[in-house]
């Protein structure tokens, strides 16, 4: 397989070297683009200068600038929606779908040539598109991290430090990677082995690639030695092996890798359902479907059921209205007046979540804290790769009619296959992003190096 090279190679190599020092602090970029591009920045707030900087939002955005960013935002929930259009739906949405399509994976081949979503991103910044955040950030030196494309180019046009940018999904589009990519100075935090291997597709050095994993939550992790993930992992692997299908046959290895104090039964609730919509607010109407599906077992207190409304007044509104509907303690709605609100709710919720039903998105990569995920339908390229990295690792299954949720989703409870799905996911899925992060901010290297992406 063949790369473009270029003659500035040793330019990029002193470069690395130039910027190496560790460091304690970072800017910490994000964009109110979905939930995804927030949620990858989260955890590593605890790291960043003067709090995160949100592109786009008031408080870090002129008006022409969050003009810029609004219409951007409207294209994506537009998107998201667009497929429930009468007649129209389906031919607008791969339309507007095939501006973020990302290409076949196979054959490997060079795929660096610049794109029109690039030359379109270069118009946007030269109309003012991150200035705002790079008017901030240039009061410091300091490491830029972001999770968001355009932040990480329009540094790296303008001549800043050191940039490293979050990848959120298990592919992605060619509009991550600056027009020359040998030349740019960005450094790439890599959720899966797939998303290396593309960069280095796109023409992005392997030396500025990093398999670091997604950042998850530390509420959700707990130490470096992952005690809240393996305690809540073996309680819930309890409640998704109702007829003791799956222990027998892996209770040696459970024991081993969560600890034996982590494998004993509690038995101090009920099974856990959450169901959470993206930040789009398409597909709500799943949710009432799951639950009216489900009241016979909600009323008898045989399970419980979370509706995540995220940030949408109107989609929280909806969810009570359901709530009022079933008429039953065990049904909870999720919201958040703001995405932090929202962020800190939801985690305390997947503490006791037994089964994650939403759509492949960034909570793709929450299997790997042992929670099976069950996959509503797909909104886009980056959904797709998402669903079919799940399906590889045998971490979640395709959603059924949710009209007879109570039916199928039981079946695979019942026969041990979701907590054959929460192990898988826990083995097979990255889950230290966030340590590793951080100890590469501080020490300029992971000390567990996951950079076999060859």
């Amino acid at each position: 397989m063949t790369y473009l090279t270029s003659n500035s190679d040793k330019f990029q190599e002193s470069e690395k070297l130039k910027y190496t020092e560790p460091e304690d602090r970072c800017w910490l970029v994000s964009a109110n683009m979905g939930y995804g591009h927030l949620r990858a920045a989260f955890p590593l707030k605890h790291l960043c200068e003067n709090g995160m900087i949100v592109a786009g939002s008031e408080n870090s955005s002129s008006t022409i600038e969050r003009n810029l960013w609004k219409r951007t935002l409207w294209l994506y929930e537009f998107l998201s929606r667009a497929k429930g259009i009468p007649l129209i739906g389906k031919a607008l949405f791969s339309f507007l779908d095939f501006f973020l399509k990302i290409p076949s994976y196979y054959p490997r081949r060079d795929l660096s040539k610049s794109t029109f979503q690039v030359k379109m991103l270069y118009s946007a910044i030269r109309k003012g598109l991150c200035k705002s955040v790079l008017d901030i950030i240039h009061e410091k030196q300091l490491p830029l991290i972001t999770s968001f494309y355009a932040p990480a180019i329009a540094a790296d046009i303008n001549n800043f430090g050191k940039i490293y940018c979050i990848i959120c999904d298990t592919d992605l589009n060619r509009v991550w990677v600056s027009h020359d990519p040998w030349e740019s100075r960005i450094e790439y935090f890599a959720p899966t082995g797939r998303v290396a291997k593309r960069l280095k597709d796109y023409g992005v050095p392997e030396h500025r690639i990093y398999l670091t994993g997604f950042p998850l939550p530390l509420e959700l992790l707990g130490n470096e030695e992952l005690d809240i993930l393996k305690h809540d992992l073996g309680q819930r692997l309890h409640y998704l092996d109702p007829f003791n299908r799956f222990w027998p046959f892996y209770q040696p290895n459970l024991i081993h890798f969560l600890g034996e104090e982590n494998c004993k039964f509690k038995n101090d609730r009920i099974l856990t359902i959450t169901y959470a919509i993206g930040g789009a607010g398409a597909q709500k109407e799943t949710g009432r479907k799951i639950a009216l599906s489900l009241k016979d077992k909600l009323l008898a207190g045989d399970v419980r059921l979370n509706l995540v409304s995220g940030t949408r007044a109107e989609i929280h509104d909806f969810f009570l209205d359901v709530q009022e509907e079933i008429n039953s303690a065990n049904i909870k709605v999720i919201f958040g007046k703001d995405f932090e609100e929202y962020y800190y709710r939801f985690n305390d919720a997947l503490r006791t979540t037994d089964i994650l039903w939403s759509k492949p998105s960034e909570l793709s990569f929450y299997t790997g804290l042992g929670i099976p995920l069950i996959m509503s339908p797909t909104i886009g390229a980056q959904e797709k790769a998402n669903k079919r990295w799940v399906r590889e690792i045998q971490a979640g299954y395709k959603q059924e009619n949710p009209d007879f949720t109570d039916q199928w989703l039981f079946d695979l409870l019942n026969k041990g296959r979701l907590a054959e799905a929460a192990w898988a996911g826990f083995l097979k899925a990255r889950k230290r992003g966030t340590f590793n992060i951080e100890e590469f901010l501080k020490k300029g290297k992971m000390s567990i190096s996951e950079q076999l992406i060859r």
